[in-house]
């Protein structure tokens, strides 16, 4: 209590001396220490947490300095440099809790290497601790403790890695361990360190900072390095130290988050969870799940893909694909994404986010990082480790955006190959990933026309073709069945395969045998706009195209066709009347062979189709564009109402049968225009088809009325009269 009451007033007459230079805190320390510190809110509430006020699993302080301290002082540009690192380097300070497992990380494999390559002199003796890292927090003494098992330092290395900025321990040892004899490989792939600015991170939440080494060479002395950042370190014996490293903050009071334990172990599970080594917050070990993308495909089993999906992708599902790989060439990749059952946007929430987080040896560097896959791949969940990935000074980001594109090129591709050979493996299980996730592939045709082909492989719709074992074709499906003489991929716009089947324009592709493609979704004619070729076959709409006789009409199926249909003169007498009569809607009339059973078409449907797409999602048109497009109509000459409507337009003459066929030849258009779904307001053909069933029964006679009909009073009539009526 004492001892706590001369701290306090140590601290009052500090901030009396400093009152004038510097300006009076907020009234709200604790919330200032909030912003400053950058993290959630959730975290907010764990800063009065009592856990912390237990001393369970806290790692004492019981090394003793001895003998004379050292001063030594930074060179002035080396001043400057440690303030921009403190300041300018990382965006957020939880970043040095990162930096500092990192370097411990290092430390620990260092060490690892020496004694297996140096037994004589590094070999660990009987009291020596198991390698691991411990880190431990207490908010009432502000105080955040990292210890570790590894290499510790000398004096000498000690104003080597810690009295300059800027050198790093860990970059010299590789370069050491590429000209090993002995070899060095494994080492060199598991240390993280770069740059050496990464412990003068700690200075960002740190009033002073303690280092305790002791090297772990045989007859090492240890060592306590002690500044507070502001120009001066001093190096003093210490008895009593570990072998490895230990590292005492004395945190801030504005910082005090720091030493809550749940915003701690956040942290370390955020960007460290998978170091090679256990780490231990307040004695509970907390990097319990392994990095398995580093293992071998093979060691790896199905309970430690659902978990690490689990753990991923934030889920409580089992994922639907795995993808584990690992190349070298022409980037060093090691990948482990997964698709999951569904996601968010099927039920029209908001867009996700990026699945996939960027590591650099098992540490990671950019969460749910945009640039590693293109946007229409936001489903997929995993990790992506890549050590040639060139980071920033913060190791934050990356510096080289063009090794960055090739490695989203590599992986875009790996993953688009590998969604392909699961649909080879299993088509049933591929069509219900479709249903889920179609929509980012065909996202991915509009946006990415580098890989368009590899996903249109992907793509799945329904066709004419058709069977209850196989509801979905491909377009690889629909190659391997076209005919030698066909040289087009159709498709059509329509609500179902059912309406499809039903509509005019599959009607000429039905007579002469032809697959058709049906398409269901609003979007899907935008998607074959911007496909427009697969494998050098063109994608065409049917209802702007005629299979004509290049895709299987003989002669003999023409001189059918020409039975009972109007003559070349009569069809085009009664195009001119039509083109007349109805000039206000149409733009041109002619006559067709396409059709069967159907008195006429609309065949400019692509650019209605686009119309209608763009008004369903509020896309205003253009200035100019009309809203009431004129189109263009083909008429059936085989057909029994055309044939008839000639006679009644063409060899009829009167007032009446003049405005009969006018009626009809309305309604014709108008039918057009529902079977190709652009007809806005159907209530506008109720007068017309009155007057045309009116017509249709002017020559039935009708009933006469019973003489013992009994007429229903009018609503003046008397109570009395309506009842003896009723």
């Amino acid at each position: 209590m004492f001892r706590r009451a001369v701290c306090r007033a140590a601290a009052i007459r500090r901030s009396a001396q400093h009152a004038a230079a510097v300006p009076p805190p907020a009234a709200f320390p604790v919330a200032r220490a909030f912003r400053q510190a950058r993290f959630s809110s959730a975290d907010a509430d764990i800063v009065e947490d009592t856990e912390s006020k237990s001393d369970a699993g806290q790692i004492k302080e019981t090394e003793t300095v001895s003998g004379q301290a050292e001063n030594h002082e930074f060179r002035a540009e080396t001043q400057q440099l440690l303030d921009i690192v403190i300041r300018s380097v990382y965006t957020d300070k939880e970043i040095f809790v990162r930096e500092l497992i990192s370097n411990a990380s290092d430390a620990l494999e260092k060490r690892r290497h020496l004694e297996m390559t140096n037994p004589d002199e590094w070999s660990p003796e009987a009291d020596d601790e198991p390698p691991c890292i411990r880190v431990s927090v207490n908010q009432d003494s502000r105080a955040f403790i990292i210890q570790d098992t590894g290499l510790g330092m000398t004096e000498s290395e000690l104003v080597a890695n810690l009295g300059t900025i800027c050198n790093s321990g860990s970059k010299n040892f590789v370069k050491g361990l590429q000209n090993d004899p002995q070899g060095g490989s494994s080492a060199m792939e598991s240390i993280i360190g770069q740059f050496g600015v990464g412990f003068y991170s700690a200075f960002m939440v740190a009033k002073k900072i303690r280092v305790y080494s002791r090297s772990a060479k045989h007859g090492s002395q240890g060592f306590c390095w002690e500044s507070d950042g502001t120009g001066a370190y001093t190096i003093t014996k210490a008895d009593g130290v570990q072998k490895g490293t230990k590292i005492v903050i004395d945190v801030r009071e504005t910082e005090v988050a720091f030493c809550a334990q749940t915003v701690v172990e956040r942290i370390i599970k955020k960007y460290s969870n998978f170091v090679g080594y256990d780490i231990f917050l307040n004695a509970a070990r907390i990097n319990t799940v392994d990095a398995i993308w580093m293992k071998p495909k093979d060691e790896v089993s199905e309970d430690e893909h659902n978990e690490f999906y689990k753990f991923v992708a934030n889920a409580y599902d089992n994922p639907r694909y795995k993808l584990h790989y690992a190349i070298d060439c022409p980037i060093n990749i090691n990948a482990l994404v997964y698709v999951p059952q569904t996601h968010t946007e099927r039920m029209n929430l908001q867009r996700m986010e990026p699945g996939v987080s960027l590591y650099c040896r098992k540490v990671l560097i950019q969460a749910k990082c945009r640039a590693v896959l293109p946007e229409y791949l936001r489903f997929v969940k995993g990790v992506i480790d890549s050590e040639d990935i060139p980071l920033n000074l913060s190791r934050e980001m990356t510096q080289d955006s063009a090794l960055m594109r090739k490695l989203n090129s590599v992986v875009t591709k790996r993953i688009l190959k590998w969604l392909h050979e699961e649909s080879n493996r299993k088509p049933e299980s591929f069509s219900e990933f479709f249903e889920h996730f179609g929509q980012f592939i065909k996202e991915g045709i509009c946006t990415d026309a580098i890989n368009k082909t590899d996903l249109a492989r992907l793509l799945r719709f329904n066709s004419s073709q058709c069977e209850d074992s196989k509801p979905t074709v491909s377009l690889e499906d629909y190659i391997s069945r076209m005919p030698e003489s066909q040289q087009n991929i159709y498709y059509l716009q329509t609500q179902s395969r059912d309406t499809g089947l039903a509509s005019p324009y599959y009607e000429a592709f039905k007579e002469k045998g032809i697959e058709v493609i049906f398409m269901t979704h609003p979007a899907d004619h935008i998607v074959m706009t911007h496909l427009d070729m697969y494998k050098r076959h063109k994608l065409m709409s049917c209802e702007s195209s005629d299979p004509g006789e290049e895709e299987g009409t003989t002669k003999k199926d023409m001189e059918d066709l020409m039975k009972r249909e109007l003559s070349k003169e009569q069809g085009t007498e009664l195009c001119d009347w039509l083109q007349r009569t109805l000039s206000a809607k149409i733009q041109s009339v002619k006559v067709s062979q396409r059709l069967t059973e159907s008195p006429a078409i609309i065949t400019d449907h692509e650019q209605a189709s686009m119309q209608r797409f763009m008004k369903t999602h509020g896309i205003s048109q253009p200035d100019g564009a009309s809203s009431a497009a004129k189109h263009h109509l083909q008429v059936n000459p085989k057909h029994e109402i055309v044939r008839k409507l000639y006679t009644l337009a063409c060899r009829s003459t009167g007032e009446k049968s003049e405005e009969l066929a006018k009626l009809v030849a309305e309604q014709v258009y108008d039918n057009a225009l529902i079977a190709a779904n652009l007809l806005d307001d159907p209530r506008s053909m109720l007068s017309r088809i009155n007057s045309l069933m009116g017509e249709a029964l002017a020559d039935t006679t009708e009933p006469i009325l019973s003489s013992n009909t009994i007429e229903t009073p009018p609503p003046g009539a008397s109570e009395k009269i309506r009842a003896t009526a009723i």
